[in-house]
């Protein structure tokens, strides 16, 4: 059946669930995405979603491992998720010789200033599957740690970014390390963060502009970032993530794309009656891509491949504000592993 999904497919854009529920990634396979991802977050809503299912395996393993604290505990409940979610995608490894069918899991949100860290637990990560890509974030320390990882045939992919200059940053740092073979690095951009970053600057600085213009503003940093990846030859595959609105998905289509889309959004667009067609390499309305320059001084920063140096990457407004959601959502998984523990 073309289901608009399909279609997307056909215009050479793949999409992943934003998410590693086994429910939902079988029928997202059964819809044609060919990947996945899971972080700290995604596993904390996992065990609050399904009780039934987890709280057992959490007594389970306290009893089986009675020395182990909370934080080791949680992190073998991580890697059990990502194995079986693994597995369900490893026909699709299989049968694109291991280019497509990874499942994306995060590394500790706390070593976010460590490469070293980042790198050791990648490579523990790693092996759990044959079809693993490790998320670090494209800060300056998780750029290095890719780019070990990268030079030692880890598939990675760069996350907790939302400029130009980050994507570009991280393309370049890999683009030598890349092993004959394997397949290509994720370089993702988290465009509805992006929006949702300049959305608070106009809120807090009082800022006036049409509302409607925000929504665009992830869009015009994807599409930028696409051009610089074509212009400059980089191998590496940019990936949209952060779901907000139908642009991020109509806008970003075409080939060199891939789309990481929560179960609800693109169990949306696929009902719905919109036919997607190939709109990565056109512009951005020049009204509405004025105003964003003219308006935000943090959009160009976003939007510019000079943007920021790699030393601003950590301290940019959206990566701050992602790093304290991943944290919190870290400390909120080991809490609720706590509680299961000590009874």
């Amino acid at each position: 059946m073309s289901t608009p999904l399909r279609k997307t497919i056909d215009l050479g854009t793949d999409f992943w669930n934003d998410s590693c529920a086994i429910h939902e990634l079988n029928e997202a396979v059964a819809a044609g995405a060919t990947g996945a991802t899971s972080n700290p977050v995604i596993v904390s809503s996992l065990l609050k979603g399904d009780p039934k299912t987890w709280n057992p395996l959490i007594e389970r393993l306290a009893r089986e491992f009675p020395r182990e604290t909370e934080d080791e505990i949680a992190w073998r409940l991580i890697h059990d998720a990502g194995i079986q979610a693994a597995k369900i995608l490893e026909p699709i490894h299989k049968a694109s010789g291991g280019k497509k069918g990874h499942l994306s899991m995060q590394v500790n949100a706390k070593y976010y200033r460590d490469a070293e860290r980042m790198y050791r637990q990648g490579k523990e990560l790693a092996a759990l599957a044959p079809n693993i890509a490790i998320k670090a974030p494209a800060t300056a320390a998780g750029i290095e740690a890719m780019k070990r990882l990268t030079a030692d045939g880890v598939i990675v992919n760069a996350t907790v970014s939302f400029t130009v200059a980050q994507a570009v940053a991280v393309a370049e740092a890999l683009e030598k390390s890349i092993q004959p073979g394997r397949a290509l690095p994720y370089v993702t951009i988290m465009v509805g963060r992006t929006d949702d970053h300049i959305g608070r600057i106009m809120a807090s600085e009082k800022i006036t502009v049409d509302p409607s213009v925000v929504p665009w503003a992830g869009v015009a940093v994807f599409k930028r970032a696409h051009a610089e990846f074509k212009k400059r030859g980089y191998r590496s595959q940019l990936l949209a993530a952060a779901y907000r609105h139908q642009l991020h998905w109509t806008e970003l289509v075409g080939s060199g794309v891939l789309m990481t889309m929560p179960y609800a959004w693109w169990k949306q667009f696929n009902a719905s009656d919109v036919t997607p067609s190939r709109r990565i390499d056109e512009p951005v309305p020049e009204p509405i891509l004025r105003a964003l320059q003219s308006k935000f001084k943090d959009f160009n920063r976003a939007y510019e491949p000079d943007g920021m140096k790699p030393e601003e990457f950590a301290s940019f407004g959206a990566t701050v504000h992602t790093l304290n959601q991943f944290l919190g959502g870290y400390a909120d998984l080991v809490a609720y592993v706590r509680d299961r523990m000590v009874r």
